[in-house]
């Protein structure tokens, strides 16, 4: 490689990189001009993709932790050739698809949305998990790299130490992180805030470590070719950068290693940007070019990478010819098809937890659905996702033979993982743990829910009913949290997450069918600790209704008095109430299972005032804050809940304590057609 072309070409990186965030008059030129060395160096040489076909499912992968650094990334891609000069003019703009952190969009070369620091690389080491898997299962053939880039923040977050863990536990020797070490982060300078030996510590966690000037080109290209070669662990490079690497101010004087050009436009930060264009060898009046030569370099790249693609697929194609059989199981992995799966023959024992009917289809899913990849954050004989472990065996380093990933006590680190594996294709993430640690996890699972991952969560001890454990453990306003998810919209204009918290062991084999069917959004399941009594006659086919979202458990003959609507294990406090109603009142009651309102809510309002019964009054009763069941009750009626924190003491005593019987039920109800 002549080392003043590619210099060139890192420039022309730069050059764009800059001029995209001055004419936004908004973003962060620095750091992508310290890093443009490296991406340059490994997009041109290293990476392999395939031009003509971006989500080739045998490409390495690139994610991006620090998305702030967006220019830097759409100025890469511009160069291979999936974005144009006008898109990269757009940035930031309405409209255009260079917004200021990058989305995820596998037709234009980027792996993963990308933002919130930690983030980016996480999902990397879950994208390194799936490639390990899938060789097991299908072969050598379609080995690849899992590449990835971090900055100073995203070793800060504390996220960091988890990816950390569990790449270097596991022996992820295909992941390579690129550290951009600049010495610089947003408003100070690193050593304000930190004085770690990061060497050191990813050493200790198992990984390899090598230390270079990240803006020489030759010591990039020997790391990375290291890198490579390492069989047993995961490989980070540190590299040594330049904040504003080229920036000058209006004398001409150097401006570089500047905290102000993190974050603004080169001539807000003290720089001239035109001095600057002109001293990285562009145009200041025209900017948005890609220099002749490095035109020709990336098209004579981009020509060797067809060629490795092409041989690469005739390799797959040669193997499929071989292995019909595999080869069928690999085209089902990777697509859009929910695994075939007979939910009606799933025995469920009658009265149980949610969370032990979960693991009854968790264990039957196990060797049936064969690309499915169960997780727990250290508590699967707790939240059950044991029933899919006894069936299979954990990840070990350089084993994963096993379908099961033991994530330790990582909530956060778990879910940004499940989003790389969903990113990667060709596994169905599930990931397990308490309701209330939802909470460590929401991050992640708001960053699914913009991505349209189908991750799915099994959240269990869903509410105060955990008792002994107390209010540390108990969820209130966890679920009206979530459920917020349900109302947000993603940019397809669908609901954003779909949630299901199943009223029996019936309800929740349907609300697993629910979510192996739902390939387009993430899907969490809100689980009960303690046993449920069963609905009434109740079986999976008149389970099949809660796929509207809600329905009708029970319906009076006549005028109805009172509408009663739950969803959980409050459904059976409902129908204890009920009984008392119509023992000592005679009311005509419905009583109505409402596992996820943001199902119903897309459903024809016909079948939504049959439901809920326009006009009648209505009750709700929920574990969470009342605000939880308020859209489906409205102004007719109360919603009973809690506004308080939970206690320590048995579930039982709690019942009584806070009114989830159905002696309560019935006085309230009594209260409220007072009224």
């Amino acid at each position: 490689m002549n080392n003043a072309i590619s210099k060139k070409a890192a420039d022309n990186i730069r050059i764009l990189s800059a001029a995209m965030v001055e004419k936004a008059n908004s973003g962060h030129p620095g750091g992508a001009m310290g890093g443009a060395d490296f991406v340059h160096v490994l997009f041109s040489e290293f990476l392999n993709y395939d031009p003509q076909d971006r989500s080739w499912v045998n490409r390495d992968r690139f994610f991006l932790d620090p998305g702030h650094m967006s220019p830097m990334l759409y100025s890469i891609l511009a160069l291979t050739g999936t974005y144009t000069m006008d898109e990269l003019a757009g940035f930031r703009q309405w409209g255009t698809p260079t917004p200021g952190h990058p989305e995820v969009d596998f037709s234009r070369g980027i792996e993963n949305t990308s933002g919130p620091l930690g983030q980016g690389h996480t999902m990397a080491v879950g994208a390194a998990i799936t490639e390990r898997f899938l060789v097991n299962r299908f072969g050598s053939w379609m080995s690849h790299n899992i590449y990835t880039f971090i900055s100073d923040g995203g070793v800060q977050e504390e996220i960091s130490q988890g990816a950390g863990r569990l790449a270097g536990h596991l022996g992820l020797s295909n992941i390579i992180m690129f550290y951009d070490s600049n010495d610089i982060q947003l408003s100070t300078k690193t050593k304000a805030v930190t004085t770690e030996d990061t060497a050191k510590k990813y050493e200790a966690w198992g990984w390899a470590v090598k230390t270079i000037d990240g803006n020489n080109h030759d010591e990039i290209r020997a790391a990375i070719k290291e890198a490579q070669a390492e069989k047993n662990r995961p490989f980070l490079i540190i590299g040594k950068t330049i904040m504003g690497k080229g920036a000058v101010k209006e004398d001409g004087s150097n401006f570089e290693r500047q905290v102000s050009t993190h974050g603004m436009p080169l001539s807000q930060a003290g720089a001239s940007f035109e001095k600057t264009i002109a001293n990285l060898g562009g145009d200041p009046a025209d900017p948005f070019r890609i220099f002749p030569e490095v035109a020709e370099l990336y098209a004579k790249a981009n020509a060797e990478k067809a060629k490795y693609a092409a041989q690469k697929k005739a390799e797959q194609k040669a193997w499929e010819a071989e292995n019909p059989e595999l080869a069928a199981k690999f085209k089902t992995f990777f697509s859009k098809e929910t695994p075939k799966f007979d939910f009606a023959a799933v025995e469920q024992k009658a009265n149980s937890a949610t969370r032990a009917a979960s693991s009854t289809v968790l264990a039957a899913f196990a060797g049936k659905v064969e690309n499915m990849i169960v997780m727990s954050a250290d508590l699967a004989n707790s939240d059950k996702t044991d029933g899919f472990l006894k069936k299979t065996t954990a990840f070990t380093k350089n084993d994963f033979s096993g379908s099961f990933l033991q994530a330790g006590v990582t909530e956060l680190t778990m879910a940004a993982v499940a989003n790389g594996m969903a990113l990667h294709g060709g596994v169905i993430p599930v990931c397990g743990t308490f309701f209330v640690f939802s909470d460590y996890m929401k991050p992640a699972a708001r960053m699914a829910a913009l991505m349209e991952l189908p991750v799915k969560y099994v959240w269990t001890h869903d509410a105060f009913r955990v008792g002994e454990d107390g209010p540390t453990h108990q969820p209130v306003e966890q679920e009206a949290q979530i459920r917020l998810l349900e109302k947000l919209k993603n940019h397809k204009g669908d609901n954003s997450m779909l949630v299901i918290r199943p009223a029996d062991a019936e309800e929740t084999t349907v609300a697993w069918q629910m979510a192996l069917e739902n390939t387009t959004t993430p899907t969490a399941l809100i689980l009960s600790r303690q046993n449920i009594t069963n609905l009434p006659d109740n079986d999976f086919k008149k389970s099949q209704q809660a796929k509207k979202g809600a329905y009708i458990v029970s319906k009076d003959a006549g005028k109805i008095d009172i509408l009663l609507v739950a969803n959980g294990s409050e459904v059976a406090t409902l129908i204890e109430g009920a009984h008392l109603l119509r023992q000592k009142k005679g009311l005509k009651i419905q009583i109505v299972s409402a596992p996820s309102e943001g199902l119903f809510r897309n459903q024809p309002k016909a079948y939504q005032d049959e439901v809920l019964l326009p006009g009648v009054p209505r009750f709700g009763l929920t574990a969470g804050l009342p605000v939880t069941l308020q859209g489906l009750i409205g102004d007719n009626g109360i919603t009973v809940g809690l506004d308080h924190f939970g206690y320590s003491a048995s579930y039982k005593v709690l019942d009584q304590k806070f009114g989830f019987t159905g002696e309560a039920v019935f006085e309230k109800v009594c209260a409220l057609l007072k009224k």
